[in-house]
């Protein structure tokens, strides 16, 4: 019995000091998603447009992802986040607002990449059709 109350517990993680992170921001045409994570990958904190109360046609406007960046900072600011690397993907409305809403938190940026995937030669054309 005593083993097994001792698995059950919980470990308890160390404190993450990270005030150099990568923020992801996915901006697609329904919704805005900014991700926050530490060099190596590992996800300190993540918020959307949808996460924080809109709906509708209302999460894809800039508006919300401001709001949302503002959020995610406001998530990963125990962590000592201060600088970041910005990797933007989409074509949706919140892509540029999104970064103006971590330059309003006070978050120092780096470099912004853009990593939208572009097709070099697309799909296989459909086969000619027979008369």
């Amino acid at each position: 019995m005593a083993d097994k109350d001792k698995k059950a517990a919980k470990k308890k993680g160390k404190k993450r000091v990270c005030p150099e992170c990568n923020v992801y921001i996915q901006a697609t045409y329904n919704n805005t998603i900014i991700t926050i994570s530490e060099p190596n990958g590992d996800v300190i904190a993540w918020a959307s447009a949808g996460s924080n109360g809109f709906k509708g046609a209302r999460k894809s406007t800039p508006y919300a992802a401001q709001v949302a960046a503002e959020n995610a900072v406001e998530k990963a600011k125990p962590c000592g986040f201060e600088k970041a690397n910005v990797f933007v993907k989409g074509v949706g409305p919140g892509r540029e607002q999104s970064i103006r809403g971590l330059n309003a938190a006070g978050i120092q940026i780096n470099a912004i990449t853009d990593v939208t995937p572009i097709p070099h030669n697309g799909c296989r054309a459909k086969k000619a059709r027979r008369n």
